[in-house]
């Protein structure tokens, strides 16, 4: 078995092993790895953060050791950076990489971390949240207001539903699946949206009865969620009302709670 780290701002990962192939997901910044398969320029890979395989270029793929990738994987509360665009800088090399908001900094300590055999330093802002606080959840999710959608995004400058969700959570120490059908799976069910707290989170159907939306509820029965871009609309039994556009977009499936 082989490991790997991301050490770019955000690497692609495809549903097959070419260019054209679907974005399904993103790595961030300090997000280790599995490698489940290797080709001429592509690797499969199963993502730590949440077991998410996918295929990503070889160019971008950064080989670690076993005993490197037990210790990132030791860090139950990754510390994120909270800069919309943070910099992370090589110490032996001075090269300077530019890291979204949500990338990990794994095991940082005076504003210092190490990526296999790379030291690093760190100078913004960071998060390292190890009690559950829902008002939390909240106020970083607020950050990524008007992020444009992008499909498989997880990064500010686009970003999909359940990438959404997932690393508003990640950034507070939670880890969750990559779907959002998967995130449907976990928590406590709610059976109304007045029994909701800010932070929990809501979910919404196709009409074959599949959960492809997810959002962040907010209090006075309003959610942030992506769609087009992150917005916040008004929410009731019914599901997301879009006001500008005067009708329902997402029919309401189930709220969980997560914590």
């Amino acid at each position: 078995m082989k490991y790997g780290v991301a050490k770019l701002s955000i690497i692609p990962c495809r549903s097959e092993p070419a260019d054209p192939s679907e974005q399904t997901s993103q790595l961030l910044f300090g997000e280790h790895y599995k490698v489940l398969e290797e080709r001429k320029k592509w690797v499969r890979i199963r993502n730590s953060l949440d077991k998410y395989e996918a295929w990503i270029d070889r160019k971008q793929h950064a080989e670690i050791t076993e005993e490197e990738y037990k210790r990132l994987d030791s860090d139950r509360h990754a510390t994120c950076s909270l800069e919309l665009v943070g910099l992370a800088t090589n110490v032996s090399t001075k090269e300077i990489t530019p890291i979204p908001m949500g990338s990990t900094l794994p095991l940082l300590k005076d504003g210092s971390f190490e990526l296999g055999s790379d030291h690093y330093q760190f100078d913004g802002q960071f998060i390292h949240q190890l009690s559950k606080d829902k008002n939390k959840i909240v106020e970083n999710a607020y950050m990524y207001l008007n992020a444009p959608y992008l499909w498989g995004g997880r990064s500010p400058f686009g970003i999909d539903c359940s990438g959404f969700s997932q690393i508003i959570y990640k950034l507070n120490g939670i880890k969750l699946p990559r779907d959002a059908y998967q995130q449907a799976e976990i928590g406590i069910t709610l059976s109304f949206v007045e029994e909701a707290e800010p932070g929990d989170l809501a979910f919404f159907d196709n009409e074959e009865g599949d959960i492809t939306h997810v959002g962040i509820l907010l209090e006075d029965n309003y959610i942030i969620h992506s769609s087009g871009k992150v917005r916040v609309d008004r929410i009731d039994h019914q599901g997301i009302f879009n006001a500008k556009e005067h009708d329902y977009t997402h029919k309401l499936r189930l709220i969980k709670r997560i914590f």
